[in-house]
C-alpha cells in the first residue's frame, strides 16, 4: 500500500514592503559602519542548507552599540524604535505591525552578545546586503535555554548539530555553557536519541567530561533552595519562585538580572499561550515587586 501523501507546507515569505524595510535597515547600518550580525531564520537557513520560512529579521549587536545604531536608523530612515526589554531586546519599528528585533542578550540574561560573536561570524548576504551571520556555536548556546510551553528550540539545535558537528568549535561551545553544562548535556543526549546513527559525531571526550561532572554532583546537593527553571522558561517556574520559596537563579547574586528586569519580562507573558503552572494561585499573590525572587 502506497504511503499517504503529506500535504505540502507553504513557505511564507515577507511582503515586498517588509523586504524593502529589512533591506533599507541593513544597508543603512552597513553605510554607517555599525557592527551587527544576522541570526534567526536567515542564519538557520544558511547552516542547514535548506529553505525555511523566514519572515522576520533578527539583528544581534553588542549592548554598547545598540543606542547609537537605533538613533542613527531613526534619524536617517525615519523609523521608530523602542527598548522593549532593557536587559536584552530592542525593536526597530516600521509601523505597529512590522519590526526588526535587535538582540544584545538572551531573555534569561545568560547569553550576552560580546566580541567573540563577531570574531567567529560567517560572511554572507542577506536581503541583497552584505552581512555576517551569528556563529553556529553561539546560536546553539542562546537557543538551548528556550524551553517555553509555546516555543521550544530543541529541534533547531538538533538540526544545527546534525549539520555542523564536524566544524563546531566544541571547546568554545562547552566554555559558553560553563556552569550550565547540564543544559548542553541534555541537548547532546537528545541528539543521540533523535539520530541514533549519528551519535558518534558528538565528541566522546566532551560527553565523558559531562558525565564525570554529573557523577560528582550526584554525591551532594546545595543546601540553598535555588530554582534554575526560570533560565529555561519565564512562565512555567513562576510558581516555584513566587509561591514555593525557591530563589530565582536569574537574579543577582546567581545571575545578572535585576528585580526590575524580571518584573518587566514577567509582565509580558502571554498567559493564553503559556498557560503557566499554578496560574490561579499566582493570580492571588501580590505583584512580583513585593515578592522578591531572591531571598536572603
Amino acid at each position: 500500500m502506497a504511503p499517504a501523501r503529506r500535504p505540502a507546507l507553504r513557505s511564507r515569505r515577507p511582503s515586498a514592503a517588509t523586504q524593502r524595510f529589512h533591506a533599507s535597515v541593513l544597508a543603512e547600518l552597513n553605510a554607517a559602519g555599525c557592527e551587527f550580525l544576522v541570526g534567526g531564520g536567515h542564519a538557520l537557513e544558511w547552516y542547514l542548507g535548506i529553505g525555511r520560512s523566514v519572515k522576520d529579521l533578527d539583528l544581534f549587536m553588542r549592548e554598547r552599540d545598540v543606542p547609537g545604531a537605533l538613533s542613527h536608523v531613526a534619524e536617517r530612515l525615519g523609523y521608530t524604535w523602542e527598548m522593549t526589554f532593557p536587559h536584552w531586546l530592542a525593536k526597530i519599528k516600521r509601523d505597529d505591525r512590522e519590526h526588526i528585533d535587535v538582540i544584545f542578550n538572551s531573555g534569561n540574561a545568560v547569553c550576552a552578545v560580546d566580541d567573540e560573536w563577531f570574531e567567529h561570524a560567517v560572511p554572507s548576504t542577506v536581503m541583497g546586503q552584505p552581512a555576517r551571520l551569528c556563529p553556529a556555536e553561539e546560536t546553539i548556546w542562546s537557543k538551548a535555554f528556550v524551553m517555553e510551553r509555546e516555543r521550544y528550540d530543541g529541534a533547531d539545535i538538533a538540526h544545527l548539530l546534525h549539520a555542523c558537528a564536524e566544524t563546531l568549535d566544541w571547546s568554545r561551545l562547552a566554555r559558553r555553557f560553563g556552569r550550565h553544562w547540564r543544559v548542553l548535556l541534555s541537548h547532546l543526549v537528545l541528539f543521540g536519541f533523535i539520530y541514533p546513527s549519528e551519535r558518534r559525531r558528538i565528541p566522546e571526550p566532551l560527553m565523558r567530561r559531562c558525565l564525570q561532572l554529573l557523577e560528582q554532583e550526584m554525591r551532594h546537593a546545595p543546601t540553598r533552595r535555588i530554582c534554575r527553571g526560570p533560565l529555561t522558561s519565564r512562565a512555567q517556574f513562576l510558581v516555584d519562585v513566587q509561591i514555593w520559596g525557591y530563589e530565582d537563579a536569574r537574579l543577582l547574586p546567581y545571575g545578572s538580572m535585576t528585580e526590575e528586569d524580571a518584573s518587566i519580562w514577567t509582565a509580558a507573558i502571554d498567559e493564553a499561550a503559556s498557560r503557566p503552572i499554578g496560574a490561579e494561585a499566582l493570580g492571588e499573590v501580590a505583584p512580583r515587586e513585593e515578592h522578591p525572587g531572591a531571598r536572603p
